[in-house]
């Protein structure tokens, strides 16, 4: 089933320079450069990539499904401006991704980068536990979503026929045929997937207003000093300051998941121009839908004094259901208008296992995890990495079953997320403005195909076609940098005080034990054989 493709770390290729001069291989060329031999199909173009980056941020939905977050953490007002914030902060970080993507555009993503900028002296370390980070990352992500569509089937389920009981086991099962859908799509239908994130970015866009405009027409209104000015402590911190800072989970989560577009890097024509461009598209847009729904939403549900009563409490599971009823009087109503949140969702879904299995498949590639030869093998009809896939959908599974004994658990994954990423965008910025700050990356080439390896590690560091000017990009480093420091340590807090075995948040336990098992891992084994991303092809 499986190619015969594995590292040839030994006895890499050598390509011609007239080979790489080809105009209609100028990706293959690209990639080489980099050190890695082409082995997947270039299927996305510019607007399917925006399609995926859009739908697996998919932060409209996201707001909806996680604002009672922000909402019992900050109230309205403090919903709204940590919404902002996030925004803000997010389209700095992003800017930095996307400089760090045309330089370096591999499914390796992270890793890949840590190993280009970081000093001599503790790179392979470095790029190593970044390559863990970001798996855990996305792993949680994967799963999170899955789930997070099992349980909203399971409202969806108690809006028709109010007798039922939701069950753990119940969501499981339905993530496990979340999980099967997007395996299909990812594997047996993978020629389509551009497609069919090009089509579900439309229905990202149609779904948007489809709700909007009953929610907004039906719904009655409060006032704008009740959404701007009414700030909540629902959680009992000592002061709104704290209470503020902890609810911005809410807001993070619906915005994670830009870089996927990085991590199907050498599946994407012009990558190194139309990454940074779905990126920074995707963040945009989807800033303004989410905001114009949030804006939307919190108009129309009600008295602040009386929320945490009726509609943060509701049995439908997701609030926003309960708000929908409330606008529409109408359970079909309701029902049509939160589909459409769920087929985005279950689509989210299809999106992150497709980025998880090809930054799996990498990290396999450059030797970063057990079994790496298996992991890193190609299949010769598809040029999928089915082996990744299956893997990754398989560590999805055993997550979602946590949910059997306590859902209140599961939902720390959402933070194993926001911690696993950001850790890993962290360390990549930093060594980004310390490189520009030195001045230690040179301007991109009037050529672009030289004979040079570049932009790996231990080599010539070359800006790719989009970067910032160097004050600029400071500036823009420095606020990611300052950003993502104060997500990452709120994003370890519990909701609320007193903390309880039924109420703490995990996610610093199992994000901790995972950076230990890797580090133990490297000590024992990983250092002798990971040696950062491995060059493949001479030039």
């Amino acid at each position: 089933m499986a190619s015969d493709y594995e590292l040839q770390a030994k006895s890499p290729t050598k390509v011609s320079h007239e080979d790489a001069e080809r105009p209609w291989d100028r990706d293959a060329s690209q990639l080489t450069r980099l050190g890695k031999q082409p082995v997947l199909k270039r299927n996305f173009g510019f607007l399917s990539l925006l399609g995926f980056s859009c739908t697996v941020l998919v932060t409209w939905e996201g707001t909806l499904l996680t604002f009672q977050l922000a909402y019992a953490n900050g109230g309205p007002a403090g919903a709204i401006y940590g919404f902002l914030l996030i925004w803000i902060g997010m389209l700095c970080t992003y800017t930095c991704i996307s400089e760090l993507a045309s330089m370096a555009p591999t499914s390796g993503g992270q890793y890949h980068w840590v190993s280009m900028l970081a000093p001599k002296s503790c790179q392979k370390f470095l790029s190593y536990i970044t390559g863990w980070l970001t798996i855990t990352g996305w792993q949680a992500g994967c799963a999170s979503s899955a789930y997070n569509a099992g349980m909203f089937i399971q409202g969806l389920i108690v809006l028709c026929n109010p007798t039922h009981v939701p069950k753990g086991w119940q969501n499981t099962l339905l993530a496990w045929t979340v999980l099967a859908f997007a395996v299909l799509i990812n594997t047996i239908a993978s020629t389509s997937l551009a497609k069919f994130e090009g089509l579900i970015l439309i229905l990202h866009i149609v779904g948007f207003f489809a709700i909007l405009i009953p929610l907004t027409y039906l719904a009655p209104h409060d006032s704008a000093q009740d959404v701007f000015r009414t700030f909540v402590n629902a959680g009992g911190w000592d002061t709104q300051a704290y209470s503020f800072f902890v609810g911005l989970v809410g807001a993070v989560y619906a915005f994670v998941g830009a870089d996927s577009a990085v991590h199907m890097a050498e599946e994407i024509k012009n990558a190194a121009v139309v990454i940074p461009q779905a990126i920074l598209f995707s963040v945009g847009i989807n800033g303004a839908l989410g905001f114009s729904m949030l804006i939307a939403l919190l108009f129309c549900i009600g008295d602040p004094s009386q929320v945490s009563t009726t509609v943060l409490q509701t049995s439908l599971g997701f609030p926003f259901i309960q708000v929908f009823l409330d606008a529409t009087k109408s359970i079909p109503g309701t029902a049509i208008m939160a589909s459409i949140v769920l087929v985005l969702g279950i689509s989210s879904t299809v999106g992150l296992l497709a980025s998880s299995s090809r930054m799996f498949w990498s990290f396999a590639r450059d030797r970063g995890l057990p079994f790496w030869k298996e992991i890193s093998k190609v299949d010769s009809r598809t040029s999928i990495p089915v082996n990744a896939v299956i893997i990754t959908t398989t560590i999805s599974a055993l997550l979602a079953l946590i949910g059997i004994g306590s859902s209140l658990a599961f939902n720390d994954i959402i933070s194993i997320t926001v911690v696993g990423l950001y850790a890993s965008y962290l360390v990549a910025i930093i060594l980004l403005l310390w490189r520009r700050a030195t001045g230690s990356i040179h301007p991109a080439s009037e050529s672009p195909f030289e004979s040079t390896i570049i932009n790996t590690q231990n080599s010539t560091l070359t800006w790719g076609p989009f970067k910032m000017p160097r004050l600029v990009g400071a500036f823009v480093s420095c606020v990611a940098i300052v950003y993502m420091i104060i997500v990452f340590i709120f994003a370890f807090w519990p909701p609320a005080l007193p903390v309880g075995p039924a109420s703490m948040n995990y996610a610093c336990l199992v994000f901790g034990g995972t950076v230990l098992l890797s580090i133990v891992w490297y000590i024992v084994y990983a250092r002798k054989v990971y040696q950062g991303p491995v060059v493949e092809i001479e030039r």
